[in-house]
């Protein structure tokens, strides 16, 4: 994963930390530190959703938020989440992905990672299942989360395409986080595209965990009928 010395911290970096310091909240810390048991506690300072959005809002006005956008890799959890609610904020479909770029390889943990809902995707531009397949070709774990997150929540509905499908199916990897979110994809495809998604799980297309995690994601699922949950029941796979 992408990384590098902190150097000298811009004063809009500086700025932006002294006032996630201001909103931190130790009870709150403690919790997200379990949640998120792949980063060291000392780096949660426990910033209250509700608190970093409003934060985000007021911050993307700030003439030289680029500077801390730029100040990377972050010290902590809440500055990475801060960044991605910023980019969130971005309605230009190219300049949200230049974005991205940059800061994907430095995205270190899930939450950071579901957090990044970029405004600019949702008008599903042309170019954004072109921009998934490369994020999901990379070498960054968390970058290829995202790219099998954005196609679950962009293209799982009207236009979904059955290759998308295929596409995630043959990604294949050690990191859980990866995997948990193939598993998350096909237990939303098999919710909105059943008829299409139901053959990867009949024929054993996805590795035994990930399958599994699947059948157990759906099921638990109130969006999958009744049926289809009793049949996915029968598909589990016995270790």
């Amino acid at each position: 994963m992408a990384r590098r010395a902190h150097q000298s911290v811009s004063g809009a970096a500086e700025t932006v930390r002294e006032r996630l310091f201001a909103l931190r909240d130790e009870t709150n810390a403690a919790f997200m530190a379990r949640l998120v048991p792949t980063l060291p506690p000392e780096s949660v300072l426990g910033v209250r959703l509700p608190d970093c959005r409003a934060l985000a809002k007021e911050l993307c006005r700030m003439p030289d938020i680029g500077e801390f956008l730029a100040d990377l890799p972050h010290r902590y959890l809440d500055e990475n989440n801060l960044h991605a609610l910023i980019l969130n904020e971005e309605k230009d479909c190219a300049a949200a992905v230049a974005a991205l770029d940059v800061f994907l390889p430095y995205v270190d943990n899930w939450a950071t990672c579901d957090s990044l809902r970029p405004k600019a995707f949702k008008k599903h531009p042309p170019a954004l299942p072109d921009e998934c397949r490369r994020w999901m070709r990379s070498a960054e774990p968390y970058t290829v989360r995202f790219g099998i997150e954005m196609l679950m929540t962009h293209y799982l509905d009207k236009d979904f395409r059955p290759e998308y499908l295929e596409e995630v199916s043959i990604i294949k990897s050690k990191e859980y986080y990866v995997n948990m979110m193939i598993a998350w994809y096909f237990a939303t495809a098999l919710a909105k595209q059943y008829e299409t998604a139901i053959s990867y799980i009949e024929q054993r297309r996805l590795d035994v965990w990930t399958h599994n995690k699947t059948i157990r994601k759906a099921i638990e699922s109130y969006r999958v009928p009744d049926e289809h949950r009793a049949y996915l029941r029968t598909l589990t796979i016995r270790e």
